[in-house]
C-alpha cells in the first residue's frame, strides 16, 4: 500500500520537471520570432517556423512582441517582408475580425502592409 502513494508523488515530480522546460522552449521561440520579424528577416522567420513544425495560425494567438500581435509589431517595425509573410500564413476572416486594418490606418497609415491586409481580408481597394 505505501507504494501506490510513493508512485504518484514520485510522478508528480517528475511531471513538474519536464512542464518547465517546455515554457522557457516557448518563450524563447517567441522571442525569436520576436526578433525575425523586428530584423524584417522572413527567411528566418520561415525556417524557425519549418525547424519547430510550426503553422503560425495555430500559435498567432499565443505570440506578442513589445504588447502587439506579430501583424501589429511588423507595422510599427516597419517590416513589410516578414509582415506579409505574416499576413498571408493567417486565414482571411481572422485578419478581417483582428482589427488590424482599422489599427494601422489610424496609428500607420503610410504603411505598406495596410493594402496587403485589406487584400488578404478581401477588401482589397
Amino acid at each position: 500500500m505505501k507504494v501506490l502513494p510513493a508512485m504518484l508523488c514520485s510522478s508528480l515530480l517528475t511531471g513538474l520537471f519536464v512542464v518547465s522546460p517546455v515554457a522557457h522552449a516557448d518563450q524563447q521561440l517567441a522571442a525569436s520570432m520576436c526578433d525575425y520579424v523586428k530584423a524584417d528577416d522572413k527567411n528566418r522567420f520561415r525556417k524557425l517556423l519549418s525547424d519547430n513544425r510550426l503553422r503560425l495560425r495555430n500559435i498567432y494567438d499565443g505570440v506578442m512582441c513589445d504588447g502587439h500581435p506579430l501583424v501589429r509589431f511588423a507595422i510599427v517595425s516597419n517590416a513589410a517582408g516578414a509582415g506579409e509573410f505574416i499576413i498571408k500564413q493567417l486565414p482571411a476572416t481572422q485578419i478581417s475580425s483582428s482589427g488590424d486594418i482599422a489599427w494601422a490606418e489610424a496609428n500607420h497609415a503610410s504603411s505598406a502592409l495596410i493594402a496587403v491586409l485589406k487584400e488578404r481580408a478581401g477588401g482589397g481597394d
